[in-house]
């Protein structure tokens, strides 16, 4: 006999059926009323949060995709009308798949999106992607051609710093573009990196704050820097354009790797000597927090 009112689990596609490469069935049928509507009040508000403040291309992608605040949207429906204008794909997955598996989606131009949705008791704050950060957080910048060229060229990429032991470089290339980028445009800075977009207190802290420091872009440096998974970033790298990050990243790292390799690290609060410094942070956000002088609204935080 079971239990009516045991809690749900959290990931309710963790033991789905996977394919070779780590797909499942989304089911979007399956999907409840209270998920959607979830989706709906996530989707209204970071829609409201991120107004003047993600760069145009994201913007642009919310209109030619008809992202909207209608319900957790069916991957298949999305991907077509994603395929047209950069030729990638959203495929759903139970939860992160394995580097190797993940290098290959994204070197085919599919981006792996996990299916479920977070629960209702941690819509303000989650470790691990669902749903509503990858779709909301990362399809937008697959519909820019300059950046899904990047996005491609990072996955064919990834066998070969696995396979010289430097997978640690260039998974900080992606958080500090991919996920917590920043770019500068029309004389201000703005959003592009999914962390962000999908995080209303990230949104603000990144643009706005001023605990963080904000660095212009370096491509060795980033891969020197470590980075923080559970809070806010104390440090973002800003690009001039899409197309400098392409140019900066469409080449062999081997090179790369190689002048990095044996260097000492950054850490992730560090402005080092070199740098372009477009904001010295206060750090005193990151300070408060480790005396535990943090005020309860100071506290709250929302996920990636």
């Amino acid at each position: 006999m079971t239990n009516s009112t045991q809690t749900p689990p959290k990931n309710r596609y963790a033991t789905a059926p996977r394919a070779a490469d780590f797909t499942i069935d989304q089911d979007w049928g399956s999907y409840t009323a209270a998920e959607h509507d979830r989706w709906d009040r996530l989707f209204r508000r970071q829609r409201e949060v991120t107004r003047g403040r993600a760069c145009q291309a994201v913007l642009d992608a919310m209109t030619a995709l008809e992202l909207s605040a209608s319900g957790i949207p069916d991957m298949a429906q999305l991907s077509d009308r994603l395929e047209p204008l950069t030729g990638w794909r959203i495929v759903p997955v139970a939860e992160l798949v394995p580097d190797d598996v993940f290098f290959n989606h994204l070197a085919n131009r599919r981006f792996p999106a996990g299916a479920f949705i977070r629960p209702e008791a941690e819509f303000d704050y989650l470790q691990e992607p669902d749903i509503f950060h990858d779709i909301f957080g990362h399809v937008p910048m697959l519909a820019n051609p300059v950046f899904a060229d990047f996005m491609e060229a990072y996955g064919k990429g990834g066998q070969r710093a696995m396979d010289l032991g430097q997978l640690h470089n260039l998974a900080r290339l992606y958080w500090y573009t991919v996920e917590f980028g920043l770019i500068r445009e029309g004389g201000a800075l703005r959003i592009y990196g999914a962390g962000i977009l999908s995080s209303p207190n990230e949104t603000v802290f990144a643009l706005e704050g001023e605990s963080p420091n904000r660095i212009g872009f370096d491509l060795q440096r980033i891969m020197r820097t470590k980075y923080i998974i559970d809070d806010f970033q104390q440090t973002y790298f800003v690009i001039d354009s899409f197309e400098a990050l392409l140019d900066a990243c469409y080449r062999d790292f081997g090179n790369v790797y190689a002048e990095v390799r044996g260097k000492p690290d950054f850490e992730a609060h560090q402005v080092a000597p070199g740098d372009e410094v477009l904001n010295r942070g206060t750090l005193a956000y990151f300070e408060k927090r480790k005396a535990g002088l943090l005020t309860p609204s100071e506290k709250a935080r929302t996920s990636t």
